[in-house]
C-alpha cells in the first residue's frame, strides 16, 4: 500500500513538472470541428459511439440575435457526427430544443457535457426559461442583458440531465433540474456549466458554476465553482460543503471547468477568468485532485492561450477561446476542443463562432 501511495505521488509530481496540455498541442485543423453559417455555435462535448463514429453535442442559436446574451433565451443543443475526432462534424439533428415556457429548460438548453455509464448515455446541461413572447427581428432592438427576457433567463439557469440508450437519441428529459439553488449560499442565484465524471462504481462527481445574490438582492456575485456528488447518475445530487472550490476569495475566479480522470487521479481544465492563476486573462488553467473534492492548482498551470497554430501555417490570436473539453481515449487525453470566435476580443466584436479541435501529441 505504501509503495502504491509513493507511485501515486510520483505520478502527480511528474504531472506538475510537465504540462501535458500546452506542451503537447499540435496544429489545429482549419476544417476541423463544427461550423454552421446561420448560427452562433459554442461549447462542444464529444464521445465515441458503438458505431465507431464520434458524436459531438454543441450549443447553437440564431445569428439574428446578438451572440451575448442570445444564448440565454434561444440556445438549443445539436448533435453532429464525424468519422474522426478532428472532424469536420456534420449536423445530424437537434438533441434538446425548446419545449415550452412551463418547463424549467423550456426556452434554452446550453453547455452540454456527454458521458456514458454502462448502456446509458447521460447529457448534463444548463437549462432556462421565461414567460414572455419570443425575441424576433421586430423586437430584437429591445433585447439586451437588462431586458425582461434576460433577467428571467439568467435568473432561471439550472443544471439538468437527459438520458438515452443511443448517441442518436431520443433523449429523455427530466421535469426538474438536478441541481437547484440554495438560499444564503454561493449558488443562491443560479447553477450552471456542469462538468460530470462517473467513477467505476457508478457514483458521480459534478463540478458546477454558481452565483449568489448580493446584499441588494438585485445584482449577482462573481462566479464560483462548486462540487456535487451522487451515488448514481439518476439519484439525488448533494453539494459538498458550504464553500466553493474556486472563487475570487479562493485561488481565483475560473469558468467552464472540464473534469476527467486517468491513472494519476482527477484533472480539471478551466478558463482563468481574470488571469490570477496563469498570468493571462482568459488562458487555460490546470488543477488536479486525488478525490475530485479537494483540488490543487498544478505547479505549471497554464494549459493554453488564445494564440492558435493552424495547419495552414497561420498563427492567430483568437478573439475568444473558451469551453475547453478534453477527449480521453484508452485513459489518455487525445484531443482538446474549444468554442472560439474571430475578431479582436470580446463577444460584441466577433462575426463568426465555431467549435474547433486541437490534437494532442
Amino acid at each position: 500500500m505504501k509503495l502504491l501511495f509513493l507511485l501515486f505521488l510520483g505520478a502527480i509530481s511528474v504531472c506538475n513538472a510537465q504540462n501535458f496540455i500546452i506542451d503537447n498541442l499540435k496544429q489545429a485543423p482549419v476544417n476541423g470541428g463544427l461550423q454552421m453559417e446561420e448560427y452562433w455555435v459554442w461549447g462542444s462535448s464529444v464521445i465515441k459511439g458503438e458505431d465507431d463514429k464520434y458524436h459531438m453535442y454543441a450549443s447553437r442559436w440564431p445569428k439574428m440575435l446578438p451572440f451575448h446574451p442570445g444564448w440565454m433565451v434561444a440556445s438549443e443543443i445539436v448533435h453532429a457526427v464525424s468519422d474522426t475526432p478532428e472532424g469536420p462534424y456534420k449536423f445530424k439533428d437537434v438533441a434538446l430544443g425548446a419545449r415550452g415556457a412551463q418547463y424549467w429548460d423550456g426556452k434554452s438548453c446550453h453547455n452540454p457535457k456527454i458521458v456514458k455509464y454502462k448502456d446509458t448515455y447521460i447529457m448534463y446541461y444548463m437549462g432556462s426559461t421565461h414567460p414572455f413572447e419570443e425575441v424576433t427581428k421586430e423586437n430584437v432592438a429591445n433585447f439586451n442583458l437588462k431586458s425582461k427576457w434576460c433577467i428571467a433567463g439568467r435568473w432561471g439557469k439550472r443544471v439538468g440531465m437527459a438520458t438515452s440508450k443511443s448517441p442518436n437519441g431520443p433523449w429523455k428529459r427530466l421535469d426538474s433540474p438536478i441541481l437547484e439553488v440554495k438560499p444564503n449560499s454561493y449558488y443562491s442565484y443560479l447553477t450552471s456549466n456542469p462538468s460530470p465524471l462517473i467513477k467505476e462504481d457508478g457514483s458521480v462527481i459534478l463540478l458546477f458554476k454558481g452565483r449568489s445574490y448580493k446584499k441588494d438582492a438585485i445584482t449577482h456575485s462573481d462566479m464560483a465553482i462548486g462540487v456535487a456528488t451522487a451515488k448514481s447518475f439518476d439519484s439525488h445530487y448533494t453539494v459538498v460543503g458550504d464553500k466553493p472550490l474556486f472563487s475570487m476569495e479562493h485561488f481565483g475566479e475560473i469558468e467552464d471547468p472540464h473534469l476527467w480522470s486517468d491513472a494519476t487521479g482527477f484533472h480539471m481544465i478551466a478558463k482563468d477568468q481574470r488571469g490570477l492563476l496563469t498570468g493571462g486573462h482568459g488562458d487555460g488553467v490546470l488543477a488536479h485532485s486525488e478525490d475530485g473534492i479537494n483540488w490543487v492548482v498544478d505547479k505549471n498551470p497554464k494549459a493554453y492561450t488564445k494564440t492558435v497554430k493552424w495547419d495552414n501555417g497561420k498563427t492567430i490570436k483568437q478573439g475568444q477561446l473558451e469551453r475547453p473539453f478534453v477527449l480521453v481515449e484508452n485513459k489518455e487525453p487525445t484531443h482538446i476542443f474549444f468554442a472560439t470566435m474571430d475578431g479582436s476580443g470580446g463577444f460584441a466584436n466577433g462575426t463568426k463562432t465555431w467549435n474547433m479541435v486541437i490534437p494532442l501529441k
